[in-house]
């Protein structure tokens, strides 16, 4: 079975493993026609999720390397050779799908919509050139960040419903660093972590490899289910519990209040740490108080500008004990050193400034508009979504028998999607029968183009795609 050598690459390590796979088709390791490993087989050899395998096998197939047979599997092209963006050399990532041509959509990424960022952009570099203490921001950084950075966090923070203080916020470099630094500082080697038995796999990739055990908590429609909690902790206490109360990723669930309060009192009675994973929180129908506020003591609060403003910041803030703060900041330092300054001045030009929430403001909005979209296009299909969510998840017709098949077959319509099995915590199965779509990605003309082409990808009979 071919397994690649990741070590000569850098970046994600989707990235590393289809920047292996352009080099070997180049060398002749891999020759045409040659069968791909199973995104199981693989994934299992890796120590990675099957998400994270497809999602390479994707930009191979973007890149002209590979094509994807539903019911085959995935194989080298008969003329496959190097694409002349293939990386030349160890560390420089596979070409992004915005630099691939305008044939492929991806709907696999949650994020907000670029086209609405770039004159905010803008403007933010333009007034950071022209800031009176430029030299300043070119400094090394304290511990947690500049006071005026962390003070930003905290009116951030307490924008969304959490009564943060600014000495108890920490920056980050978004959101998965602050998950990192939050399981690296606050858990040792071998504990249990819980999260949502379905949950984006960027969890699993923290949790596993800094040597963490992780197990999902059966959900319902609100999310976490207090009663799975209860089962689990009395088998074996967690050490720390993720919870996504709002907009739930892929599910997109809201945990009530009632939810929260209970969710709130297990950790207490169990005495295990709680992460409010909140950067979905602006997205809420109405406004809930977060779930850290609730044990205030024993939770840390994850958010960040990633989704609701501008991805490219890599811009986050967590608030906890003053006691953590300190493991906190050495898990930051370890890490990467420090944020980035530059970013987080422009993090908090955007949040004095009040474009941030004017921006999250106009992402709900669009967001919103292309819910529409979907409920005129896809309405007849069962799928769980928000009002104004930036994605949808989709419960497959019965005779498609997993999200990883439709996911290759959406593939070979230049479609990309996230199938659900890859969002299985428990490695079970679960979600299996769903895709994840995400909205934000292209242009309106575009999903509607796409999304088109999903419904009737989603009721055509097995006889006619077989």
């Amino acid at each position: 079975m071919w397994t690649p050598n990741l070590l000569d690459y850098e970046g994600p390590i989707y990235e590393k493993i289809a920047a292996a796979l352009a080099r070997d088709i180049a060398s002749g390791v891999l020759p045409p026609g040659a069968r791909l490993p199973t995104l199981k087989a693989l994934a299992a050899a890796l120590g990675v999720t099957p998400g994270t395998v497809n999602r390479a096998y994707e930009v191979a197939q973007r890149q002209g390397l590979v094509d994807g047979e539903v019911g085959r599997g995935t194989f080298v092209r008969g003329s496959a050779v190097a694409p002349a963006s293939a990386p030349a050399a160890p560390g420089m990532p596979p070409p992004a799908a915005a630099d691939l041509g305008n044939d492929w959509i991806d709907l696999s990424i949650i994020k907000p919509n670029v086209h609405l960022q770039a004159g905010y952009a803008r403007t933010l570099l333009r007034d950071l050139a022209e800031t009176p203490d430029l030299s300043g921001l070119l400094d090394y950084t304290p511990d947690g960040g500049r006071p005026r950075h962390r003070e930003a966090g905290a009116r951030w923070m307490q924008a969304m419903g959490m009564p943060a203080r600014a000495e108890q916020v920490v920056l980050t470099a978004g959101s998965q660093h602050g998950l990192w630094v939050a399981v690296n500082a606050l858990t040792r080697p071998d504990e249990l972590v819980l999260c949502e038995s379905l949950c984006y796999p960027g969890i699993a990739s923290v949790v596993l490899s800094l040597g963490r055990r992780l197990k999902g908590v059966a959900t319902d429609d609100q999310g976490m289910t207090p009663d799975a909690l209860r089962a689990q902790c009395r088998d074996e206490r967690p050490a720390l519990t993720i919870c996504i109360a709002t907009c739930q990723n892929p599910t997109a669930g809201v945990m009530s209040v009632e939810r929260r309060e209970r969710i709130a009192a297990i950790a207490r009675e169990f005495d295990f740490i709680l992460v409010d994973d909140d950067i979905y929180g602006f997205l809420a129908p109405e406004p809930l108080p977060p779930l850290a506020s609730f044990a205030p003591e024993r939770s840390l609060y994850l958010t960040s500008l990633s989704k609701s403003a501008l991805p490219s910041l890599r811009l986050g803030y967590v608030h906890g004990p003053a006691e953590w703060l300190t493991r906190l900041a050495a898990s930051v330092r370890t890490s990467i050193w420090m944020v980035s300054p530059l970013a987080a001045q422009l993090a908090t030009t955007l949040i004095d400034s009040g474009k941030a929430r004017e921006l999250a403001s106009t992402q709900r909005g669009e967001a919103a508009a292309r819910q529409l979209i979907a409920r005129e296009l896809l309405g007849h299909h069962a799928y769980r979504a928000l009002p104004a969510s930036y994605h949808l998840w989709l419960k497959l017709p019965p005779h498609w028998s997993s999200g990883e098949q439709f996911a290759a077959l959406a593939r070979s319509h230049k479609l990309i999607v996230a199938g659900g099995d890859s969002f299985a915590m428990n490695r079970d199965g679960e979600g299996r029968q769903y895709v994840r779509i995400a909205l934000m990605g292209p242009t309106r003309e575009q999903l509607r183009f796409a999304l088109t082409k999903l419904a009737g990808l989603l009721s055509t009979p097995d006889a006619a795609w077989l």
